[in-house]
Parts: structure tokens; sequence; C-alpha cells
């Protein structure tokens, strides 16, 4: 995975609670790490937060992570969080992340979301606004399907 990868990068600084005894950085806050470059990568497109999406009762839900550990992080290291959309799918979008320190490349995720009616405890399509608008945030447009 390569920076040039990505549009968006969120910098974070590891803390001292973030290191376990091995003095690198535990592996379950990488998907924290990854949560919270993702709600900053949506902040930063513009589209409505989750409070908005809340209101309207169709919202974007996890539906599953994995993370790909190449390296680790250390405490006090300056880190890079880059997300992008990489696929959209009708009622799904596909977010790929990379941690990197400086140029190199630490931790890889991929994060799919489901964008859904709450009360109806299903799957609706992405808005075509919403489609449009990531296309046009991103470096790379994302894969449809």
């Amino acid at each position: 995975m390569n920076r040039s990868e990505f549009a968006f990068f969120h910098p974070l600084r590891v803390r001292w609670a973030e290191v376990d005894m091995q003095k690198v950085v535990f592996n379950g806050h990488y998907m924290l790490y990854f949560d919270v470059a993702f709600t900053e990568y949506w902040r930063a497109t513009g589209l409505p937060n989750s409070q908005v999406q809340a209101r309207e009762g169709i919202e974007m839900f996890l539906r599953r992570a994995t993370i790909d550990y190449q390296a680790s992080a250390e405490f006090d290291d300056e880190l890079e969080i880059g997300m992008r959309c990489a696929r959209l799918g009708r009622s799904s979008m596909t977010v790929q992340g990379g941690i990197f320190r400086g140029d190199t490349f630490l931790v890889g995720g991929e994060l799919l979301y489901v964008y859904a009616d709450v009360a109806a405890k299903k799957g609706v399509p992405i808005p075509t606004a919403w489609r449009e608008h990531l296309a046009t945030f991103e470096r790379v447009a994302p894969e449809t399907a």
C-alpha cells in the first residue's frame, strides 16, 4: 500500500496508554485508529454526518472489518492514517485505510459499511448525490458494483 493511493490523511500520535508490554501499539488500538480516521474522512467529505443520518432513520453500519499488520507503531510515533472509498455497491461501501509512519506502511485495513433503514433493518441504496460527491473527493474514483 502506498501513500499515493489516498487523498485524505488524519494525523495521530501514539499515546503511552496504547502501547503493550512489547512496547508496540496493542493490536486492538489499530481498529480505533481506523475508526477515528474514518470519522474525520467522512467529516472532510462534507456528506451528512451520523447525527443527521440518525435523524433521517437511515444510517451507515459497520458490517466487517479486517486488519493487515505489516509493522508495529511505537510510543510517540507520529502516524498518518490514509482513508479512501475503494468500492461503492448498491447499499454498501468499502473503505480502505493505511497507517503510515513517514513513508513506511505499517498497517492496512478494510471496513465494509452498509447503508440501511434503521426501522426496517434492511439495506437501502446509497444516494446518487453521495456517489457523485465521493467520486470527486477521491483521487481515484471508487469501483462500482
